[in-house]
């Protein structure tokens, strides 16, 4: 994988599509290039299907971080800390929450060296008091179309329920 492919997912990531049309105007790739790449891709099982799910591991973000982050209460602490999280590379999920912990970040990672980056970046937040960080052994679950997770007569009732 080189950097014309790395281009092409970041943009599908950032887009959220495939289409080579808006891949061109996003990257200024050629769109030849992009459908070639893009076949490329799928056959090397980069792009699982045409939802353009990536399978992390073969892009090099094999190791899944759960972290736990507790930090300073004061007044408006969870939208600067949350965005202080946010802002660092690899934590693609943030979660502001009850209970003992303030913060759970997901991240994907490629070693153990870039878990060390991040977890000193985390720890380099004047706010954050302490950091409580998991690796994954394997992933039992990672459904990205929430929708699959739900029986259709209970999406029914959701819906019949925000009607009321």
């Amino acid at each position: 994988m080189d950097e014309r492919d790395i281009k092409i997912l970041s943009a599908i990531a950032n887009l959220g599509t495939g289409s080579p049309d808006r891949l061109h105007e996003e990257t200024g790739i050629p769109k030849s290039t992009i459908y070639y790449r893009l076949n490329n891709l799928r056959e090397e099982g980069v792009i699982k299907n045409d939802l353009y799910d990536i399978d992390y591991e073969k892009v090099g973000l094999g190791v899944t971080i759960i972290a736990e982050v507790i930090a300073e209460y004061d007044e408006g602490y969870h939208e600067r800390v949350g965005e202080k999280l946010s802002a660092i590379e690899g934590a693609d999920q943030v979660y502001f929450t009850m209970g003992e912990t303030d913060f759970v970040v997901i991240a994907r990672l490629g070693n153990q060296g870039m878990v060390e980056d991040l977890i000193s970046q985390f720890e380099g937040i004047d706010e954050v008091i302490r950091t409580r960080s998991m690796f994954t052994i394997s992933t039992i679950k990672n459904e990205p179309r929430l929708l699959k997770n739900f029986e259709f007569d209970t999406l029914e009732a959701i819906a019949d329920a925000e009607d009321e």
